[in-house]
């Protein structure tokens, strides 16, 4: 003999169901309190390099913090740069290479010092073992004046490291 189920069962088997999948997907991205303080120091350490990186003028070294990938993403000034390599010559060409990099060359005036950068007000969210975003303010001392901005970064931990796949920059001016 065959069982017929009402409508409310089949949708109380339903929702059980689904239940246990969200569950079980909850409880696969769980992070430790131990591995969550650790994560988001390792990306503080990250952001104080880049600041280092940039402000010693070496480009690459700041890049390092990005996912070396063409699915990068970054977005500034109303434009959208994807990729690393794409991400990289921006730099290049708004800033230069090497001795050239402490050249600001773009909006704040051309022929400028490059100044100091300094990320803060950092606030770190991660997400689950491999995900993270982080939200702060960035800012350039540059002959007496102080650019700033707000910037959210995506980040993925790959390879045991952490690396930002998709930056959204903002200028406050």
């Amino acid at each position: 003999m065959t069982k017929i189920l009402s409508a409310p069962t089949k949708i109380s088997g339903l929702i059980a169901a689904a239940a246990i999948l969200l569950l079980a997907a909850c409880a696969s991205s769980r992070v430790s309190p131990s591995a969550r303080a650790a994560d988001e120091a390792a990306i503080l350490a990250l952001l104080e390099a880049q600041d280092v990186a940039w402000n010693e003028g070496d480009i690459e070294g700041f890049m390092a913090g990005y996912l070396r990938s063409p699915d990068l993403r970054f977005a500034s000034g109303g434009n959208i740069t994807r990729g690393w390599d794409e991400t990289l010559a921006r730099y290049k060409a708004r800033y230069g290479t090497g001795a050239e990099m402490g050249r600001y060359k773009a909006r704040y005036g051309t022929g400028a010092e490059m100044g100091t950068l300094t990320t803060s007000d950092h606030e770190i969210e991660i997400l689950s073992a491999d995900a993270a975003i982080a939200h702060g303010k960035w800012q350039l001392d540059w002959q007496g004046k102080q650019p700033w901005g707000l910037y959210t970064l995506v980040l993925r931990k790959t390879d045991g490291a952490w690396r930002i796949v998709s930056d959204t920059t903002t200028a406050a001016q």
